[in-house]
């Protein structure tokens, strides 16, 4: 039984091997299918896994207090669009003032500039660094962690005090060699000296997390004086059954901070941190749904090929079933031979799309700075696919094989 199943899949990689170019064709038509769904589940996936990590950071009890919301309204081209105030100081101070929900911290901060250069004796960064004004919180509401030296703490802010805490690359860039603590660093003619190093947290989108400097609120807002600054407001809450009644009292107290009457809408937005995770994961959903619908309508056309090569092998092939059958093979030993070729091409051609479609994937996690992840389940759908691609084809090629008659197929030219 072993030995001739063994004989029949010698004699189908000897069939494949004799028409090589045809079969490397086939395999490249499954692989392409294949590549393209692996290639772009993949691509989701180390999307979704960077963008969560980074909200997942800020913890699941926070949630922010912003210009607008997170989710943006289509509009017809008759309708005008919504403009929200910024966020100024005044609004900011006036919260701080009357937030006094229990378990609560809040953080303040803004972008001073995202184009600054950052100075040290004789060496000088390109004008690339981010600089942000912040207090004691912003550090903790973020979810950024302290590798070197401490954060802000209250008496940095509320002493206006020269001192900043900075990102790893910056750190790179100034101190290659030397220990950053205690150094004194130049942001815009302004002496600052550095009294943290943030943990790596790497780049999204090609924005540059661990190229920046974070200061004293005041301090930033004596260097940057720009008109209409816009400020963040981030609180986190100290235990989660409290979270709603805090985001609650949150949007009364900045309602009465920008004299809204009940009937008014809002006219800030408020985001918290799992619900972006959750928006993420729906739109993630739907980008799978149309990577399936591409994928399948491209493997759709893979099993129609295959189909197709298989038939025409076994009208090529006639003679020689009659030759086999005349020396006593049986319909199943037959049809077991041409199925095992479409099997062998369908696995090929699995393979190697799914080779490709890893490739594809880490390729666009590089290009874009994702956090690429080895795409477990998608190898596992492809192996399956190619399986299944390879017995819908090989099912009816191999049936006509087994059932064409020994004396007709000898006479065949």
């Amino acid at each position: 039984m072993f030995s001739l199943v063994r004989e029949n899949i010698k004699i189908a990689v000897d069939s494949i091997k004799s028409q090589l170019l045809r079969t490397i064709l086939t395999v490249l038509i499954i692989a392409i299918g294949i590549m393209a769904l692996v290639g772009i589940l993949s691509g989701i996936s180390a999307l979704e896994n960077t963008i969560s990590s980074d909200f997942s950071s800020m913890g699941a009890n926070t949630f922010n207090l912003q210009r607008y919301d997170f989710n943006v309204q289509r509009q017809s081209g008759r309708e005008r669009k919504k403009i929200n105030p910024v966020i100024d100081y005044v609004d900011v101070k006036d919260f701080l003032d009357k937030y006094t929900y229990p378990f609560t911290t809040v953080s303040v901060s803004f972008y001073g500039t995202s184009a600054a250069e950052v100075k040290y004796e004789n060496e000088k960064t390109d004008p690339e660094v981010a600089v942000i004004g912040a207090n004691e919180y912003f550090l903790e509401n973020s979810g950024l962690e302290i590798e070197l030296g401490r954060g802000l703490n209250v008496f940095d802010v509320q002493n206006n005090n020269a001192v900043c805490v900075i990102g790893s690359d910056l750190r790179k860039a100034l101190f290659p060699d030397d220990y950053p603590i205690n150094k004194t660093i130049s942001v815009r003619g302004s002496k600052l000296k550095v009294i943290g190093l943030l943990k790596e947290k790497g780049s999204t989108f090609g924005n540059n997390q661990d190229l920046r400097v974070i200061m004293p609120i005041q301090k930033a807002r004596s260097i940057f004086t720009n008109p209409n600054i816009n400020y963040n407001l981030s609180v986190k809450v100290g235990k989660k059954d409290l979270l709603e009644g805090a985001q609650e009292d949150a949007i009364q107290t900045f309602r009465n901070i920008r004299k809204l009457t009940p009937t008014e809408e809002n006219n800030f937005g408020l985001v918290r941190s799992d619900d972006l995770i959750n928006r993420i994961a729906s739109i993630s959903s739907y980008l799978y749904i149309a990577a399936w619908i591409i994928s399948i309508i491209t493997i759709f056309g893979s099993t129609i090929a295959l189909m197709n090569i298989m038939l025409v092998s076994v009208t090529e092939r006639t003679r020689e079933i009659g030759v086999r059958k005349a020396l006593g093979a049986k319909r199943k030993t037959i049809a077991f031979q041409f199925f095992m070729e479409t099997v062998i091409i369908g696995q090929l051609g699995g393979i190697l799309g799914i080779i490709l479609g890893i490739l594809i994937g880490w390729g666009i996690s590089k290009a874009f700075e994702l956090d690429f992840s080895t795409p477990w389940l998608a190898m596992i759908w492809a192996t399956s696919i190619a399986f299944v691609v390879a017995l819908v084809s090989g099912v009816y090629p191999a049936t006509k094989a087994a059932k064409l008659d020994p004396i007709e197929s000898l006479r065949y030219e």
